[in-house]
């Protein structure tokens, strides 16, 4: 039996994203497709037996008991009645807050699963999706692990496993988008009409809070405009503030990233995977 884990959150991207209606509890319909990439967080878990959570280095600003990653152990922990099961947390941050990268999510997601294992509860993928929605809409895919067609308000899943899996340029602009703020928007578009994966396929890629975003936030704006100079297109993920584009190969997408910080852009290149980084370190073990 293990005592510590270390495991990898990975980052997500929004290939498309449509607002297709909105819920009577104001929450907004979607259609979105989930990628994942082999950038991450990672977290490191060491079992107690005295039923303490303990979060080493809270983030800034983030009140220990507010933090995703301790509220997912602690969510998990309920859930199973045992109160004597504890862990000691780490993170180590590599993803922005307020990107579209789903760091936060990503982070739940992994304590979510990797506690499953270290404190050998067995229970199945169904259950661990269902309370990780609790936590947030987008946990449930981190936690399934599988690029994914998404509806409802993100939570209905059905796996995308032939997605083509490039290298990407990710472009980090120096702003934190307010998710709710963008939802909250006047004129963002909330009707448009539903698509179907062959859509997607052919190429229906928009996302319905980029010009939201792109009027509101300046940094995006020109962190869109500069990255479409450097490739076929420029989009962005989730309600932003990353945008990025796809590339062939790693030694392009390397090199657009290298032209991009001698301009003091905040950058980095990546692989894009339809199998989480987390699930393949698991299936390791």
């Amino acid at each position: 039996m293990t005592d510590t884990l270390r495991l990898p959150a990975p980052a997500k991207l929004n290939l498309m994203l449509r607002i297709v209606g909105r819920r009577a509890d104001g929450y907004h319909l979607l259609q979105t497709v989930f990628q994942f990439i082999d950038r991450c967080d990672w977290i490191d878990l060491g079992r107690r037996d005295d039923g303490q959570i303990r979060l080493a280095r809270p983030l800034p600003g983030v009140p220990e008991e507010s933090d995703l990653t301790v509220r997912a152990a602690q969510l998990l922990k309920r859930h199973v009645g045992r109160p004597d099961l504890g862990v000691n947390l780490a993170v180590e941050k590599n993803l922005p807050m307020g990107g579209g990268l789903g760091g936060g999510s990503s982070d739940a997601a992994t304590v979510l699963v990797g506690l499953n294992r270290l404190w050998n509860l067995g229970l199945p993928e169904d259950s661990l999706a269902k309370l990780g929605l609790s936590l947030g809409a987008d946990v449930p895919v981190f936690v399934r692990g599988r690029a994914a067609w998404a509806e409802g308000v993100g939570e209905h899943l059905r796996p995308l496993s032939d997605l083509a899996e490039p290298w990407y340029v990710v472009v980090v602009p120096d702003c934190h988008v307010a998710t709710a703020a963008v939802f909250g928007a006047p004129d963002l578009t909330r009707d448009s009409a539903p698509i179907t994966i062959a859509d997607f396929s052919r190429g229906d890629r928009r996302n319905d809070c980029l010009p939201v975003v792109r009027k509101a936030y300046p940094p995006v704006a020109a962190a869109l405009d500069r990255l479409a100079s450097l490739s076929d297109a420029a989009k962005l993920t989730g309600t932003g503030a990353c945008v990025f584009a796809e590339f062939e190969c790693e030694s392009t997408a390397r090199d657009v990233v290298k032209r991009l910080a001698a301009e003091n852009w905040t950058a980095f290149a990546a692989k894009g995977a339809n199998l989480s980084p987390l699930q393949r370190t698991l299936s390791q073990d």
